[in-house]
């Protein structure tokens, strides 16, 4: 297999975005904790500036695995934890990806897509930052640390957990992730109304785990993802008393900050139903 150096090598020379915006200062985040006030942390509110006006809609899809695909009012489409094989047609312009396994990652993206966002830092052990305006779509990336497959030991910053600001909502994907969540992790991460979470059980976190992530995040909105192997059906009794539970009919979902529920809802699209 390719080393990841190798792998950001044959990314800049396939012509992608750089994508750490080195130098530029960061956009205003209005869904990240004010980390300073740890352990007191204030969450910003989204906030109108015309509150009768129509909210944009952002239409969120299942496309398998780890990957959905987020589309923005303005048409720019970034598919999550992308490998080329789930939601590669059309072409996302911004893909995100991770590297615990070949199932979330790609060394030979497709060169129509613009913006390709590792969640480690190929180059070095520095993390990977990510401080990314495309449109009307900010990104930014808090990094977790990964299992190491050969001596068990974990591989500091490794992974990204996405953020995806976009109409109003915060949006957040937690890529592969292998373990619990510290303070300043939740403050670094913010408000998050939609959150998109793995539940296989095993080789990501175990569903407890899961579910107390999920239950201290407490979005509006928990799309299941990563399901392999391992039934879904532990992880949703675990958090049925405090969040509604919604089978899909089918894989997509469009939201406005006016129509998130009101009580958080786990909402389980049908291509992952199926699976469990």
């Amino acid at each position: 297999m390719l080393s990841f150096l190798a792998m950001a090598a044959m990314l800049a020379a396939a012509g992608h975005a750089a994508a750490q915006n080195a130098g530029a200062e960061p956009p205003v985040s209005q869904c990240l904790a004010v980390a300073q006030a740890l352990p007191n942390v204030i969450f910003a509110a989204a906030a109108a500036d015309d509150p009768l006006a129509v909210p944009d809609a952002v239409t969120i899809t299942f496309a398998g695995h780890s990957t959905y695909r987020i589309e923005s009012s303005s048409g720019v489409v970034v598919a999550t934890d992308f490998s080329g094989v789930h939601g590669a047609e059309p072409p996302p312009r911004v893909i995100t990806m991770n590297r615990a396994h070949s199932t979330h990652y790609t060394l030979s993206p497709d060169a129509r897509i613009e913006v390709v966002l590792p969640g480690w830092n190929p180059d070095g052990p520095e993390p990977a930052r990510h401080n990314v305006v495309v449109d009307d779509v900010y990104i930014r990336n808090v990094t977790t640390d990964i299992r190491g497959w050969g001596d068990g030991g974990m591989i500091p910053d490794a992974n990204s957990i996405f953020i995806f600001e976009l109409a109003g909502l915060c949006i957040g994907h937690l890529g592969h992730l292998h373990h619990a969540l510290t303070e300043a992790h939740y403050a670094e991460i913010g408000r998050l109304d939609i959150v998109m979470v793995p539940v296989d059980g095993g080789l990501t976190l175990s569903h407890t785990g899961m579910a107390e992530i999920t239950t201290r995040l407490r979005s509006s909105i928990v799309l299941p993802m990563h399901l392999r192997g391992t039934r879904i059906q532990s992880y949703l009794s675990m958090m049925s008393s405090e969040f509604a539970i919604d089978f899909m009919d089918g894989n997509s979902i469009t939201v406005t900050t006016r129509d998130l529920p009101a009580r958080p809802t786990i909402m389980v699209p049908a291509g992952l139903a199926s699976r469990g």
